[in-house]
């Protein structure tokens, strides 16, 4: 029996944080080191551009998004780990979808009705503000799982629509032309840890309270020391369940630290001590990681090279499906096909 596909997109955005890492990224890594399944990581630096113009910023996220997973150990000799913009046949492939997709399809997408909602409720034309690209981007993301017909797709709660979209797609063009795609799946991990912010609430870009994934020891600290706490005194027994301190502890440490932590707070451990605590124990998960990834961000031709070599590895599967693809559609020579 032939191994499952697992598709996972890397969005190149900003710069990845404590929240990215234990959401999302270590989990990522430890399933693709299992062998259960055939791993894809793409870099997905077109779907982007929705949100960024700014041509520098795009480039250097992608270089630290991309030096990032390789310092956290995504082996590239093991999975196909590609930049999807070096890929040139998913855009091609994007135009054959979106000629089968239905516009009302696309008007159901979270993302371009939640824009629509914002603007009504400010007064503005209801497209104010809104490119072709948020409106159409679920056929970009059904192109970049339907080309390598994976499987199963690890997304969040907020991305099943569109995997359900890209498998709608799918059953579509199958219909009509004949069976090309597998049919995807998104799966959800509903255990995955969502780490609190310096503020308390969930650590998010937008909400400004993230702890940036590579800071050097010195700004590690400080970040740590700005986690939010309440006017509890040393001593006084303070309550780990509501304790952002507690909760990234928690992320980072074994059952037994958690334990021992928990005893600690019911001690009444002055905050300090615990913020001091919990630097330790994040700068020692982190610390070969930090070092690999300063050395790769001094070297964008190993990362280049990385990436070109998963680009020929996802091109064998690309070239050949868009070859079926055409001709099932017409475009084709008009001799000796």
């Amino acid at each position: 029996m032939s191994k499952q596909r697992v598709l996972t997109g890397i969005t190149t955005s900003g710069t990845p944080h404590l929240g990215n890492y234990v959401g999302a990224i270590r989990p990522a890594i430890e399933a693709s080191r299992s062998g259960d399944s055939e791993s894809f990581f793409f870099l997905a630096d077109y779907h982007s551009l929705i949100k960024s113009q700014d041509s520098e910023l795009v480039q250097r996220s992608t270089m630290e998004i991309a030096a990032t997973w390789l310092a956290l150990g995504l082996d590239p000799d093991k999975v196909t780990f590609y930049r999807q913009s070096d890929i040139p046949e998913i855009p091609e492939l994007t135009w054959f979808l979106t000629c089968m997709t239905a516009k009302g399809l696309m008007n159901r997408a979270h993302a371009y009705k939640g824009a629509v909602q914002a603007n009504e409720e400010l007064g503005e034309d209801a497209d104010f503000g809104i490119n072709m690209g948020l409106f159409s981007y679920p056929i970009l993301m059904a192109a970049d799982i339907l080309m390598f017909n994976a499987h199963k797709i690890p997304v969040g709660r907020d991305q099943i629509q569109h995997v359900e979209m890209a498998r709608d797609v799918a059953q579509r063009f199958n219909h009509h032309y004949g069976e090309h795609f597998v049919l995807p799946a998104a799966v959800v991990d509903d255990n995955v840890a969502v780490l609190q912010g310096l503020d308390g609430r969930k650590m998010s870009k937008s909400y400004g309270n993230t702890i940036p994934l590579f800071l050097t020891e010195k700004q590690l600290k400080k970040h740590i020391n700005k986690i939010k706490t309440n006017l509890l005194e040393p001593g006084e027994p303070k309550d780990p369940d509501t304790s952002a301190v507690f909760q990234i502890w928690k992320a980072f440490a074994s059952e037994v630290q958690t334990a021992a932590m928990r005893e600690q707070f019911a001690n009444g451990i002055a905050w300090g001590e615990a913020k001091k605590q919990l630097f330790e124990l994040v700068n020692t998960e982190l610390a070969d990681a930090r070092e690999r990834y300063e050395i790769l961000m001094q070297d964008p031709a190993k990362i280049e090279k990385i990436l070109q070599q998963g680009a020929a590895k996802a091109r064998a599967e690309s070239q050949a499906l868009i070859a079926k693809v055409r001709h099932a559609v017409g475009i084709r020579p008009l001799v000796g096909s």
